[in-house]
């Protein structure tokens, strides 16, 4: 018996959505993510613009790829690094590294991190990857010993802020990557402070 080899078609459809995908970053990064042209974007590709409602339902539904692509580099970028030893020093490299992806990329940042495209929304399907990442900053957490939501949010709301202030005063370099150490010291610190302090853990009575 012979197995059925791939469907060209398709092939051929996927290889066009990538290349479309791929000059929609580019136009981006030229233009700014709201500005995109779907004319232009059709021209860099080789189709006359309603051929790209083949390939995309709408300029929304060109951002949702965008957004799940970043994702998806995000989780890739994530997994080829390592955070093996003591879990409260993985965590602050952890942060460093989310920090310096933003940096690499401000428009990649700007898409994933904030709302800058009106009126769009990830679909569920989409937004699922920026669950799985997620789930991977909160096992980073969980194995530093940080659990309560809201140690989370916060966590979570330092990572913006460092990463917000790397892109917006110096794009593509390291001084608030170089201060993710130290942040993580401060939020792990307060942590235990709290726990110190907390009535559970100075024996007092419940009712």
């Amino acid at each position: 018996m012979t197995t059925a080899g791939p469907d060209r078609r398709k092939v051929r459809h996927e290889a066009k959505r990538a290349e479309i995908l791929a000059q929609a970053w580019l136009l981006a990064h030229r233009d700014g993510l709201a500005a995109i042209s779907l004319r232009d974007l059709a021209d860099s590709v080789g189709l006359r613009q309603p051929s790209l409602y083949v390939y995309f339902e709408s300029k929304l539904n060109l951002y949702d790829a965008m957004f799940a692509d970043g994702y998806r580099q995000l989780l890739t970028f994530v997994a080829e690094r390592s955070y093996g030893g003591d879990p409260r020093r993985a965590l602050a490299r952890f942060l460093g590294d989310l920090v310096q992806f933003s940096s690499d990329d401000i428009v990649r940042h700007q898409m994933l991190f904030q709302r800058t495209i009106p009126g769009f929304e990830p679909s569920a399907e989409t937004f699922a990857l920026a669950l799985e990442f997620y789930e991977v900053a909160r096992q980073m957490l969980a194995a530093a010993g940080v659990t309560d939501q809201r140690s989370i949010d916060i966590f979570s709301a330092l990572a913006n802020g460092l990463a917000h202030q790397q892109v917006a005063n110096e794009p593509g370099g390291r001084r608030w990557v170089r201060l993710a150490g130290r942040v993580t010291e401060m939020f792990l610190a307060d942590i235990d402070q709290r726990r110190r302090t907390s009535p559970a853990r100075k024996g007092s009575r419940r009712l």
